[in-house]
């Protein structure tokens, strides 16, 4: 064994018996282990933040499969390795099924690479497994999207990394023969953030800074560690989401000055653009919406204008974007709105469209009565009439509850004028 490998490499599971986290992917009964059970996997895209195991199951699959396993990196790996591979994933040799090709960061992948992955995938010569820390619905080709099925992956739990610890001073080869005293574990999980692989290997930095004969693990002595051993930025996504969530969070609490900032750090870590504009038009609906109907207007502008015009002018209007958002009034009404629309159509999705509502292209629909008693808003004054448009079990339910800003308050006063008591906030 090599013991100069990382802790978390060292510790890396080989079972699903000792894969930790993710219990509803992998857990009892659920739908992954039920497809690595019965050997019908499909190509799969597994999604979700750095250090939760994406790389590790893709490997566990493979063993519990006993399918060859071939392993690329999206960084790295260009069209020519892409068919190499492929090309000797076709000798199965010694192993049965089909052969699995993991894409390491696969959102890396250009279209033409991932085109190249796409016959092999159609004609069963390999069974894709791709990692990306990216919505796949951005990142991923339809083609191969729609040929795979996606799974997303969480953080780790407090408890789920405790237990990962603990594991690690019984089990590893180098911790067990150190005496070592967890006396406090809140820094340990606040700096991972529920990233397994950065908890293990600060808690090793941790243990190996100290010459003392039992290491006492605190706080005090973990933050000390981590600023020595935790990079700045890393823009292969090991760090990023600690500063993109800083970014988001200055502009979502009105500060311009400290999302310019982190947008510099990010800038200047050599992070994507095109990643950083996306994440501000998602803001601009979710944390602004219609607080400021504009603010969707800018950052789309802005994501065109960045992908047209690239770095380093392309700072300039993310800068723009950012002061403006930031100076911008919020609301998340949309947010909740859908959420609750969401929940609410869970449990509803065997109530019908009212019959006044629904469309009638025949003589035998409208002779069902499809479409009467509809009335036409532009036929009235106003161009609106009270009519109910929810089925009737839910006639009355109100998803949109308007912002406190100035904007949705207009909404807010439209709403009661034409609905009267049908909308009473």
């Amino acid at each position: 064994m090599n013991e100069n490998r990382p802790l978390a490499e060292r510790m890396r599971p080989h079972s699903l018996s000792e894969y930790m986290g993710q219990k509803h992917l992998v857990g009892e009964g659920s739908i992954l282990r039920k497809l690595i059970t019965s050997g019908t996997l499909p190509s799969i895209i597994l999604w979700g933040p750095p250090g939760v195991g994406k790389t590790t199951l893709a490997q566990i699959i493979a063993n519990e499969l006993q399918r060859e396993f071939f392993q690329l990196s999206a960084i790295s790996s260009g069209v020519k390795d892409i068919r190499e591979v492929i090309e000797g994933a076709k000798n199965k040799g010694l192993f049965t099924g089909t052969p699995i090709l993991f894409i390491d960061e696969i959102h890396r992948f250009s279209k033409s690479q991932q085109d190249a992955l796409l016959g092999a995938v159609e004609r069963g010569d390999i069974t894709l497994i791709g990692a990306t820390t990216e919505n796949p619905s951005f990142e991923v080709i339809s083609a191969l999207l729609s040929r795979s099925q996606v799974y997303v992956l969480k953080l780790l739990e407090k408890d789920e990394l405790l237990e990962m610890l603990d594991r690690a001073m019984k089990e590893d080869v180098i911790l067990k023969t150190k005496k070592i005293e967890l006396k406090e574990t809140q820094a340990l999980l606040r700096l991972s953030g529920g990233d397994a692989r950065k908890l293990l290997n600060l808690f090793e930095a941790v243990v190996m800074s100290s010459t003392d004969k039992t290491v006492v693990v605190n706080d005090e002595d973990v933050i000390k560690v981590a600023q020595q051993v935790i990079p700045l930025y890393d823009k292969k996504g090991e760090y990023h989401y600690d500063i993109i969530s800083a970014f988001i969070k200055s502009i979502r609490g009105g500060d311009p000055n400290a999302a310019v900032y982190w947008l510099a750090r990010m800038l200047t870590g050599g992070e994507d653009i095109l990643f950083i504009a996306r994440r501000l038009v998602i803001l601009a609906s979710e944390d602004i919406g219609n607080a400021n109907p504009n603010a969707l207007l800018m950052a789309n502008n802005c994501f065109q204008a960045v992908n047209s015009i690239g770095m380093p002018e392309a700072q300039i209007v993310l800068s723009q974007t950012a002061i403006y958002l930031a100076c911008s009034p919020k609301s998340n009404s949309a947010v909740a709105a859908i959420g609750a629309a969401m929940a609410s159509a869970e449990s509803t999705s065997h109530l019908g469209v009212p019959l006044h509502l629904r469309n009638a292209p025949t003589k035998l629909m409208k002779e069902m009565d499809y479409g009467k008693d509809y009335k036409y808003a532009h036929s009235y004054e106003g161009n609106f009439v009270i009519q109910d448009f929810l089925p009737e079990e839910l006639r009355g339910t109100m998803f949109y509850e308007p912002g406190k800003n100035p904007k949705e308050e207009e909404f807010r006063k439209y709403l009661e004028k034409t609905w009267g008591k049908f909308y009473k906030y």
